[in-house]
């Protein structure tokens, strides 16, 4: 028997020979992969319903979203609209009393400039917007400075109160500079800071345009306007992409 054994040993050992003789690849091979997500992201500005609960002479809505194209790019659009109630007044006399309510609509492009850890989804962007707002104005009382009085020049009440400017409309180009924070799975929390240049402004020749529905405050003599956004937003996948993990850098 011992014999027998002795034989089929002799017989593997050209073979245990061939073995040691093939070299062990003994290096880290990196396979992992991490399927990012991409789809539409919605939402709504929060900062505006705030304000319209607040504020009595204001009320508003805005929604928001986005849709990733690439691990950078994504578009972006908002669309609202706002109701605003002002005054004006000099030593204690009305000088006017006016309201706007219209419509608005955002849409450019954003571009995430932050790289984020494996399995992060946070972003910083930039980006711009190309804006659009459809608007009425509603003169509800005025006042009138009287220079032609013989003994004492006075403000007058408007002849007209309550007249409405319907028609009008503005365009304007958008820098937009914001963040986004995933708090929990595919929900974020968001806000951005946004630089108005008007391009175009049709308004009454009776009464000019001094706010605007998503621009702001209208400056007399200035294009530029300023405003925020403070939103929260779901993220809706549709589909995932393959993105190889980064190997680390050898010691």
């Amino acid at each position: 028997m011992s014999r027998y054994f002795t034989k089929i040993l002799f017989g593997l050992m050209p073979f245990f020979a061939l073995a040691q003789s093939e070299p062990i690849d003994l290096s880290q091979k990196h396979t992992v992969e991490y399927k990012e997500k991409y789809g539409l992201r919605v939402g709504a500005d929060i900062s505006k319903l705030v304000l319209s609960f607040a504020d009595e002479d204001y009320t508003g809505l805005e929604l928001v979203g986005d849709y990733r194209l690439t691990q950078k790019l994504y578009l972006a659009a908002e669309i609202g609209n706002e109701t605003k109630k002002q005054d004006e007044t000099l030593l204690n006399t009305l000088l006017y009393d006016y309201e706007t309510s219209g419509s608005y609509i955002k849409a450019g492009v954003d571009v995430n400039t932050y790289t984020n850890w494996y399995g992060m989804n946070n972003a910083i962007t930039i980006g711009g917007r190309y804006a659009f707002a459809s608007f009425t104005q509603t003169l509800n009382d005025y006042s009138l400075y009287e220079t032609n009085q013989f003994f004492n020049e006075e403000f007058l009440p408007g002849e007209n109160p309550n007249r409405e400017f319907s028609g009008l409309s503005a365009s304007w180009l958008e820098f937009v500079v914001g963040a986004k924070v995933e708090l929990f799975a595919n929900i974020f929390v968001g806000m951005s800071a946004r630089l108005g240049f008007l391009i175009t402004n049709t308004e009454d020749e009776q009464f000019p345009n001094l706010w605007i529905p998503g621009f702001n405050k209208v400056t007399d003599g200035s294009n530029f306007g300023v405003n925020y956004n403070y939103s929260i937003s779901y993220f809706i996948p549709l589909y995932k992409k393959s993105k190889k993990k980064q190997p680390k850098a050898e010691q």
